[in-house]
């Protein structure tokens, strides 16, 4: 197995509190995008929402996806002022978080 060399995806899944409107979270995915153009460290942004059939959501809705090129640079992130700032508009219309840091493993058989 080959751990990526640097590459750091940070991850988080939402569920979104009852009675936070689709425009609102609309409002929320935007400025959450438009974090790639205020943070340097930041290097791509995407998102999704679930479609699975198996049911595995355990209420998680939507998926966030951040790529960075270190430990560090994610660090340097979650300090930035843009963060902190965002974050706590973000964080304050959730019912349940989950927030995954990892290093991309390619397996070579």
């Amino acid at each position: 197995m080959e751990e990526a060399k640097g590459v750091v995806k940070h991850v988080l899944l939402a569920k979104f509190k009852d009675g936070v409107s689709e425009s609102d979270i609309d409002q929320l995915i935007k400025g959450y995008a438009n974090l790639v153009n205020l943070i340097d460290p930041m290097e791509s942004f995407h998102w999704g929402k679930d479609v699975s059939i198996e049911n595995l959501h355990q209420g998680f809705t939507h998926i966030f996806e951040s790529s960075f090129n270190s430990t560090d640079a994610v660090a340097e992130y979650i300090a930035h002022p843009a963060h902190v700032e965002y974050a706590n508009l973000f964080l304050s219309s959730l019912e349940k978080v989950i927030v995954f840091d990892y290093k991309p493993t390619t397996v070579r058989i």
